[in-house]
């Protein structure tokens, strides 16, 4: 493969595993590994795509099987991130209120609200690279943007309380 093919695989989807990775394993380390695996995987492979949506939904379901891969891994189960470390010697970075909330979803939700907000697949896309039912795929986005909107409606920045204006 040639190494302007290589780049562009890089620079188009690095970013996009990236965030797909870190949904399902909440950890940037095991997501930097998926990302770099996903693409040495792809560059190895002699897979031939009818077009970059089946290049790039071959990638999406390539990341998520990783993931599910490293999540029934005996190391995953049995270590703690350096996150659960009480002593933190660097401060966190800030964080939006929604992405906290978003981490707190179930995966099945969070990978649904994330191909369907930040990637922009339909719900029947969605379901064809999850291996669900379009049924299945609406029920979550409709539980996970429920929870959403409970968690944020107790932040009073968000929804103000009756009586109460914008400011």
């Amino acid at each position: 493969m040639e190494e302007k093919e290589a780049r562009r695989i890089l620079e188009t989807y690095a970013d996009m595993i990236l965030r797909i990775s870190y949904s399902y394993l909440r950890r940037t380390v095991d997501a930097e590994d998926i990302c770099q695996n996903v693409i040495l995987k792809y560059l190895s492979s002699h897979q031939r795509f009818d077009s970059r949506e089946h290049e790039k939904a071959w990638i999406i379901r390539t990341t998520i099987n990783a993931c599910k891969d490293v999540r029934k891994s005996a190391f995953f189960v049995k270590t703690i991130g350096l996150d659960a470390v009480p002593e933190r010697a660097i401060p966190e970075e800030p964080v939006s209120v929604l992405t906290e909330e978003l981490k707190k979803l179930p995966v099945n939700y969070r990978i649904s609200i994330h191909l369907f907000y930040y990637e922009g697949y339909t719900i029947k896309e969605i379901a064809q690279i999850l291996g669900k039912r379009e049924t299945v795929v609406a029920n979550y986005l409709s539980r996970g943007r429920k929870r959403l909107k409970e968690a944020l409606s107790k932040d009073s920045r968000f929804f103000p309380k009756e009586g109460e204006a914008y400011e």
